[in-house]
């Protein structure tokens, strides 16, 4: 009988393939990030109905979702030495727990600090503890040389989410208002807490025997430390990516459901186009991390960049001739890159500061993404309350998608 834990060679080759066991670890990886980024993204459909019965500005609705995406960014160290030093169980745990509490507080709330407190810093601190971080550390330990492809596809769960939970958040919003729609995320999250604590955490956590003892024989651990790594430039590279890229997409995506009914289109068509996005993007993450196995890596991130910039344009069009073409055109250019370069960024983080500390490096790193994500939605609304349209907000946008692109063209450790 095959063992857990255990990653088979390939028929053939030397590359190992992933077992069963390594697999579910990767599904279960996917489905916390599912619900953990579906759960953040819904309150893109939630921003117009929250703010038309508070009568509050566009901007401090958006405040609310900014402070979800910069809690998550600024926790992600601290979710990565809970995880070195705790394991996986009471990480996720811990993340499911706050995110059930947070939408039921949410549910009750009735003035802005309540809503910042709740769907902002606790469901992004929640959502960093069954997120990117954690699970990303967890798959090293099952696919090794595979972990691009794996982290692709843990990437793409974030577009799954999005896909299911805007139109069904929307439904549910239309049917039985968004107060309601809030107790039930709340309900859900907390029915998922008792099956994940007894799922095999010990076989799940120790990882693959082959991957930590013959997929790269020769790796010797450099010791690396926090401030070691801030030392090195590649860190900063990867920190300053990650950070205007996050602004230039989430100045964006903040506001994306609202814009679009602003353009002429349904609530519920709205909230469906842009969940669709997360159909694409699947394809979008898998393609780009392709690609980077054929043409390597500056190319193929320099790629998803352009494919960023065009679906940009094609949503600024949008608002002067709408259509179901542009929109189309919108959803799978834009939607499809969304965290494309997430996959390859990471691997290249992963690879070069492994050791025992690689999980609080890492989630440094990730600082990076969660305050361009902050600053970057606050902004957006800033920029659309002061000017009354979304022009110059798209032109934020593509300024600091030129940013994020920059690191990849002067930094060697980036080009492999």
């Amino acid at each position: 009988m095959r063992s857990l834990g255990r990653m088979d060679k390939a028929p053939g080759g030397d590359s190992p393939k992933p077992s069963h066991t390594a697999l579910g670890v990767l599904a279960l990886c996917f489905l916390l990030q599912m619900i953990g980024r579906g759960l953040g993204d819904s309150f893109t459909v939630f921003l117009k109905p929250i703010s038309e019965s508070f009568s509050w500005d566009r901007a401090e609705v958006v405040s609310v979702y900014s402070l979800t995406w910069l809690a998550g960014g600024l926790m992600a160290p601290f979710v990565g030495r809970l995880f070195d030093r705790s394991g996986p169980r009471l990480t996720y745990s811990l993340g499911l727990l706050l995110l059930a509490g947070s939408f039921l507080v949410a549910s009750r709330a009735q003035t802005l600090w309540q809503f910042q407190l709740s769907t902002g810093l606790c469901v992004g601190i929640g959502i960093s503890l069954i997120g990117n971080v954690p699970s990303s550390i967890l798959l090293g330990r099952w696919f090794g040389p595979r972990l691009p492809t794996a982290m692709a596809v843990l990437y793409s769960a974030t577009g799954i989410g999005t896909m299911l939970l805007l139109p069904a958040s929307q439904l549910l919003i239309d049917r039985i208002g968004w107060r309601d729609a809030y107790q039930w995320f709340g309900i859900v999250a907390l029915c998922m807490l008792a099956p994940l604590l007894l799922l095999p955490w010990r076989t799940i956590a120790t990882g693959s025997l082959h991957v930590a003892q013959k997929t790269d024989t020769g790796f010797v651990d450099h010791g690396w430390t926090l401030k070691s790594a801030m030392r090195h430039h590649t860190f900063w590279a990867l920190f300053s990516t990650f950070f205007f890229t996050a602004i230039a997409m989430y100045a964006v995506t903040a506001q994306i459901v609202a814009y679009l009914i602003d353009a002429g289109f349904a609530p519920l068509q709205a909230a469906t186009a842009w969940g669709f996005s997360g159909v694409v993007l699947l394809f979008g993450m898998l393609g780009i991390s392709a690609l980077d196995g054929i043409i390597g890596r500056r190319p193929s991130v320099l790629f998803s960049y352009g494919v960023s910039i065009v679906g940009i344009i094609l949503l600024w069009l949008l608002q002067y001739y709408p259509s179901y073409w542009l929109l189309t055109g919108f959803v799978v250019t834009f939607g499809s890159m969304i965290g494309s370069r997430g996959p390859l960024i990471t691997a290249t983080a992963l690879n070069i500061f492994r050791g025992k500390r690689v999980g609080t490096i890492y989630g440094t790193i990730s600082i990076g993404s969660g305050l361009g994500s902050g600053l970057g939605s606050w902004a957006g609304g800033l920029i659309h309350d002061w000017t009354h349209s979304y022009d110059a907000l798209f032109v934020f946008a593509l300024i600091n998608l030129v940013l994020g692109l920059i690191p990849f063209l002067v930094v060697p450790a980036l080009r492999r």
